[in-house]
């Protein structure tokens, strides 16, 4: 399977977690990493959907999981999964004492209630 255009594994991720959450003191569920520039936005089960609005915005078409654990890419263009790509520079997830939902101490008791 071969994978599209838009990924460069040589790109860093933008930090540990979804900066445009932590611009407006929000927090997210899950985290992805695009795969061609390296930002870090929250998934789409998180309030703010900022890795899906990254995508629409930057036309980059392709995340990477950014949980620990999981390889899988997803192209918004075409709506497929890869279960696996190229590796990614590291890191290649969030800290692992980083809590999901996070971050610590911005999540509402409630989260669960929240989600999508």
């Amino acid at each position: 399977m071969t994978l599209p255009a838009g990924i460069d594994p040589s790109v860093p991720p933008s930090g540990a977690g979804c900066g445009d959450c932590d611009a407006v003191d929000g927090w997210w569920f899950h985290l992805r990493r695009c795969a061609q520039c390296g930002h870090i936005g929250c998934c789409d089960d998180s309030p703010s959907k900022h890795a899906t609005a990254h995508a629409q915005s930057t036309g980059h078409p392709v995340i990477r999981s950014y949980e620990p654990g999981e390889t899988w890419f997803w192209n918004f263009e075409t709506n497929e999964m890869y279960e696996t790509g190229p590796d990614l520079v590291a890191p290649e997830c969030h800290p692992l004492d980083q809590p999901t939902p996070g971050p610590a101490g911005r999540v509402p008791a409630n989260w669960a209630d929240t989600l999508r």
